[in-house]
């Protein structure tokens, strides 16, 4: 019984993903290598291949004339979209024999060479149509056998079949890969080098073998880019090979120093039937292999190819993956994390991160010395970042001695990392809790001890970096306040908006923001323990007065007790007390008598009018003798002569680095206090001394 093949059933059943949009072009190459290993009459080296890459035609380019210079419209310097390639060698050619390989779906005709019998169904699922011109021999006797191949007419003739040529003539094969389909088109790179470049990639095992080579050649329009001279750029001879034998199967490594800078990661190749399948990305993967190491020759990257029977014998028929569990469900690993010896005959255990874990063993082996180095300068980079920038993480990194870290990682990246660590500490802090809570009654007392005591080392580390995160977000506070009530070049200062904000979030109140979120210990420490607070919110918005005005005072709030506080019997201390801040602009000079323009009095007029409506708790409950509250008004402006004169007429006495003003008013019950920016933030500095010392950060 004989079987039919359903060519389009076939290609919906093979996959191409659109990652791997030049692997049929790679195909194409890799059979005329073996066409060229083919032909008896010539050496290997003098095999030729050559890959042209095809492009739509270059558009004429369209200028518009600007400022009286005739430019390039945007976008004309591009390069054209790629609509096909053809590879052409000097093989042995599409010859009777090779011809009825072609014609058979999975043939096994090149099986010792690795052949699957499929590369020309991918290139179906790239390209809309193929064409096949090839010259060969015949004893002695030269034709030309000219084909067509697309997934609809499956393979057709275009010239008469086994056609004699002059003598003259030279064998050749000519692939034509047309119709480049968008969606692998666009996946693809576009740029002739970065194709080279690709196709080394894949290939290379034929640069790195014993036996040679023919020479491959890309060629786009006017540039022409050799494989050989790439490669040799691309090692500098420097090549070192490598074997280990894990689970009864030997796997053979090459290691390259690649000194091409578009090699700019260090990479493990994985290879099937001398073709490039999978590539796996190891930077900062192995502690100290980051993306700059170098040696006495300058910087490179660490490649390392691995090739094994296994591997043929498990990758997919496309060659674009394996048949290999990424993961085992079982852990089969010592406590060395030295990998388990596989019984041959359970050979398909093998997963990929045995071989990973075992192929980065041998890499550390092979640069030892590098990794060694590159660790060291980690090792300080965290240490330098977190004594001069973080100290939050003290604690942490002390946990972590062994820390290291490309010392070409940013703050922001660096800041990242040890955030996650502290984030697992986090955790693990909690699973030790539940632990602890959930013992056993016969669990030994020395167990016990010891969880209890990883329990409450963890917290201790945790919190002191949580209370120098604390302290650390403080200075920083400061040092941008420092920057932002300064001069900006076009010589205009921060509007008031800007500055309020850095205080406290604008049109919110203290039930929508943690206080975390405001700096109002710039002012005085007790704001973070109020009832309530407000900011940019007309009076009547908020739950805690009874008022019906539509003021918004900058910042104002209100500390109450819902519970009076004994002293003794029958005796309660004062339930509430009022605060206002009214911000201005840095160095604002037009304070005019009035409510509408003099700070003091507007500040002053607020106190008034949350008095009026009657303070309340959250709860909607009156305060006793509210009219009488005590109010604190604080008054953040630079001390211009208008301020100074505001301050003056409402009897207030200088501070002794007239920096600001301060005095009690007794009509309105209010303190008042007048603050130049530069005092505030001097006062903020002076109260934060002790902490930024305790964590080596500079008060000044």
């Amino acid at each position: 019984m004989s079987l039919g093949t359903n060519l389009k059933g076939r290609l919906r059943n093979t996959s191409l993903k659109k990652t791997h949009a030049l692997h049929p072009v790679f195909e194409a190459v890799i059979n005329a290598i073996h066409a060229c290993e083919e032909r008896p009459d010539i050496a290997l080296n003098d095999g030729v291949i050559t890959v042209h890459v095809l492009r739509e035609a270059k558009q004429a380019e369209e200028t518009e004339l600007i400022d009286g210079k005739i430019v390039k419209k945007s976008g004309q310097d591009a390069l054209p979209n790629i609509t096909g390639f053809k590879v052409v060698d000097n093989g042995v050619g599409f010859n009777d024999t090779n011809m009825k390989s072609f014609e058979t779906l999975d043939s096994d005709y090149k099986e010792e060479k690795g052949g699957r019998g499929i590369g020309r169904l991918l290139w179906l699922k790239a390209f809309d149509s193929i064409e096949v011109s090839s010259i060969y021999n015949v004893d002695g006797k030269l034709y030309k056998r000219v084909f067509g191949f697309d997934k609809e007419r499956a393979i057709f003739p275009i010239n008469p079949q086994g056609k004699v040529l002059a003598s003259h003539a030279n064998l050749q094969t000519m692939i034509n890969l047309t119709g480049f389909y968008s969606g692998y088109r666009n996946c693809a790179p576009k740029k002739s080098d970065t194709i080279a470049q690709n196709l080394l990639e894949h290939c290379l095992w034929y640069f790195i073998r014993e036996g040679g080579r023919p020479t491959i050649t890309v060629n786009d329009s006017n540039m022409i880019i050799k494989l050989d001279e790439l490669f040799d750029n691309y090692t500098f001879g420097s090549v070192d090979g490598d074997s280990m034998t894990l689970g009864g199967h030997i796997f053979e490594l090459t290691f390259i120093k690649a000194r091409n800078t578009s090699a700019n990661m260090h990479s493990i190749y994985y290879c099937a039937d001398n073709r490039l399948v999978k590539k796996i990305e190891i930077t900062n993967k192995i502690p100290g292999l980051y993306k700059n190491i170098s040696d006495e020759h300058g910087q490179f990257s660490y490649l390392c190819f691995v090739a094994s029977k296994f591997l043929d014998e498990t990758v997919r028929s496309e060659r674009t993956e394996f048949d290999i569990d990424e993961i085992r469900l079982h852990n089969k690993d010592d406590d060395q994390g030295n990998l388990l010896n596989i019984a041959d005959d359970n050979k398909q255990e093998i997963v990929f991160d045995d071989i990973n874990k075992a192929v980065f063993k041998k890499i550390s082996e092979k640069l030892d010395t590098f990794l060694t180095k590159n660790k060291d300068n980690g090792r300080k980079r965290v240490e330098n970042f977190v004594s001069t920038t973080a100290p939050k993480y003290k604690s942490i990194a002390n946990m972590y001695p062994d820390l290291s870290v490309d010392p070409d990682t940013s703050d922001k990246e660096l800041d990242i990392i040890l955030y996650k660590h502290k984030s697992a500490l986090e955790s693990d802090l909690i699973s030790k809790g539940h632990d602890l809570y959930t013992s056993e009654d016969d669990e030994p007392f020395e167990d016990y001890n010891k969880k209890l005591y990883d329990y409450l080392s963890t917290a201790n580390a945790i919190k002191m970096s949580d209370l120098a995160n604390y302290v650390s977000h403080r200075k920083v506070i400061l040092d941008f306040f420092e920057q932002v009530i300064g001069r900006y070049r076009d010589g205009k200062y921060s509007r008031e908006d800007v500055i309020h904000q850095l205080i406290m979030p604008m049109r919110v109140d203290s039930d929508e923001i943690n206080f975390d979120d405001a700096n109002l210990w710039l002012f005085d420490e007790r704001l973070a323990f109020y009832n309530y607070l407000s900011s940019d919110k007309t009076l009547r918005s908020t739950p805690v007065t009874g008022s019906d005005e539509t003021s918004e005072p900058d910042i104002f709030g209100i500390n109450i007790y819902d519970n009076p506080l004994l002293v003794n019997e029958g005796q309660n201390l004062p339930l509430a007390s009022i605060t206002v801040i009214e911000i201005k602009r840095p160095m604002r000079n037009n304070f005019s008598e009035g409510e509408k323009d003099n700070p003091i009095e507007q500040a002053l007029q607020y106190v008034e009018k949350i008095r009026a409506g009657d303070i309340l708790t959250k709860n909607g409950r009156p305060i006793p003798e509210s009219k009488s509250t005590p109010a604190f008004c604080y008054i953040l402006a630079d001390m211009t002569p208008t301020m100074i004169s505001r301050a003056k007429n409402a009897s207030l006495s200088v501070t002794n680095d007239y920096m600001g003003y301060f005095g009690f008013n007794q009509n309105y019950n209010a303190y008042i206090e007048v603050i130049g920016f530069d005092r505030l933030i001097s006062a903020a500095k002076e109260r934060n001394r002790a902490f930024f010392d305790k964590l080596g950060l500079p008060s000044t």
